[in-house]
């Protein structure tokens, strides 16, 4: 007789946890989640319970749900960690980096959860899909794009979204995770400029920021090349970064590429305009 020694109850503290086990067929391993994973991936949100996440964990929320595994990735704060540890469940705490990180953390756990095969078949999918889209914008012009995913206080975007915005045809401007000054970004004047912003959804005021940050004679304000992309499109490192590789694709060379759900573009930065009017596509 065979033994299955893999993880049978599983909390996750993220997003990315939670989408990369629903990218396996694992989901119904899962005993509890946090509200942002409901959102990312509405299909976690059915009949579990819901806890806080690895910002703000709490121990007695943990194992009250009787887990044998937690996962959980970055962002971790110090507190939240020493309540996931004192829970006494194995933990598998991913932080990563770059598109290689993400591809490990996917076989990782499908390793855990005893689906190697199925890991394999994720990471292929999103490489696949990722090169498809390189060989289509090679030879094409690349646009400066500078990506933020948070406003206060502006923070661009991480590692693994410079190497989507290379393979979309776009140059990155900035060097991702740092907090650049909003007149560093001024002089940099990038052809496009992208918010997705942690949390937000596709709820960005770009109209907004364009005008309090003084970007209205920036090329890509001048031009009405500024976008906001869904937060889950690109701050969530799982298989569905794709959708945000589309939607930078859409962006960045519109010519070639048709926009997509997820993808909004300003409609006017005048001072008059306080709404856009293009809807969410």
């Amino acid at each position: 007789m065979t033994l299955d020694h893999t993880p049978r109850r599983i909390v996750s503290l993220q997003p990315s946890a939670t989408v990369i086990l629903h990218a396996l067929g694992a989901l119904n391993r899962l005993v509890a989640c946090t509200k942002y994973c409901r959102d990312v991936c509405p299909e976690a949100g059915v009949g579990r319970t819901v806890v806080d996440d690895s910002w703000t964990a709490k121990r007695e929320q943990i194992v009250a749900t009787g887990p044998d595994l937690i996962i959980a990735t970055v962002p971790y704060q110090e507190k939240a960690v020493a309540e996931i540890l004192k829970a006494g469940v194995r933990f598998l705490g991913l932080a990563p980096k770059s598109l290689a990180d993400i591809y490990v953390d996917i076989g990782t756990i499908a390793g855990v959860v005893g689906m190697p095969d199925r890991g394999e078949q994720a990471v292929a999918a999103m490489r696949d899909q990722i090169e498809k889209t390189r060989s289509q914008t090679a030879g094409l012009p690349r646009p400066r794009v500078f990506c933020e995913e948070w406003g206060k206080p502006l923070i661009t975007s991480q590692g693994w979204v410079a190497e989507l915005v290379d393979a979309a045809g776009g140059e990155f401007v900035g060097t991702p995770g740092m907090q650049p000054t909003f007149d560093n970004v001024r002089t940099q004047d990038a052809d496009v400029l992208i918010a997705a912003w942690c949390g937000a959804g596709d709820r960005v005021p770009l109209e907004k920021i364009i005008r309090e940050r003084g970007w209205t004679e920036m090329r890509a304000a001048r031009e009405e090349r500024v976008y906001c992309i869904r937060d889950e499109f690109l701050n969530t490192p799982a298989p569905t970064l794709t959708l945000g590789l589309q939607a930078l694709a859409a962006a960045i060379h519109p010519e070639v590429f048709p926009t997509v759900p997820g993808l909004r573009r300003i409609s006017d930065v005048s001072p008059k305009s306080h709404t856009a009017r293009m809807p969410v596509v």
